[in-house]
């Protein structure tokens, strides 16, 4: 479970978050919607214990951004939005590196299943800078569920890809949901709801909107999202 108390993060005077709370159970995929600037990724990278909070607090399965970093690190897997890839190395080189990071046993056998899952078989031969940038998505997705984490946090994960490549990561990222958390962030519509079981709308460093998506008819959000993001 991700339990968000408070949070709140000021760069001088600005509130890029202010107090935000909510909670996230196992098995939902929840989108964080909001326009450009509205404070989707700097919540997400205090989640992920890149930046921290100037104040409030989370528990990612019970562990507190505060004090437990590193084992945070351990149970989450991240996409930031820019997705950071060793270009010049081989799919297999640079994932086997990544499970080093992790000491992965049976690093070999483990990097062939996420190659597998992740459906980078056709490519799987190839420099990163070899990839369109659907198979480097495909790439970051692997990377991110490698070590297997409980709490999948992905950061644009659809952003400049063309209509194939977006219909094939939501198919992936709806795969890889189904047995873990995944929070993923957005200014698409289209896009939570498409794969996720609730939204999440943030606007100007505060949540606006809480929602199931249980029942909402097509368009029903976007609607929703434009009224609050006036």
């Amino acid at each position: 479970m991700i339990e968000i108390k408070g949070i709140t993060k000021k760069y001088g005077e600005q509130y890029a978050l202010n107090n935000i709370n909510f909670t996230i159970r196992e098995g939902e995929i929840v989108g964080l919607l909001g326009p450009n600037g509205a404070g989707k990724s700097t919540l997400m990278k205090i989640l992920t214990c890149f930046i921290p909070p100037t104040s409030g607090d989370a528990l990612i399965l019970g562990h507190s951004i505060l004090d437990d970093t590193l084992e945070i690190r351990r149970s989450i897997g991240y996409l930031p939005e820019h997705n950071p890839l060793y270009t010049e190395m081989y799919i297999r080189e640079f994932l086997r590196f990544i499970a080093g990071i992790y000491n992965i046993p049976n690093a070999k056998q483990r990097v062939e299943e996420i190659i597998h899952i992740t459906g980078l078989e056709p490519e799987a031969n190839k420099k990163i800078a070899m990839l369109s940038k659907g198979y480097r998505q495909r790439v970051g997705l692997a990377q991110a569920l490698i070590h297997e984490p409980k709490i999948l946090i992905l950061d644009e994960p659809t952003t400049g890809l063309d209509p194939n490549q977006i219909e094939e990561v939501r198919n992936l990222i709806r795969k890889v949901g189904k047995d873990r958390i995944v929070l993923l962030s957005t200014h698409i519509m289209q896009e939570v709801e498409a794969m996720c079981s609730r939204a999440i709308i943030i606007h100007h460093g505060n949540i606006v909107a809480d929602e199931s998506l249980d029942g909402i008819k097509p368009g029903q959000l976007t609607e929703q999202f434009h009224k609050l993001t006036l």
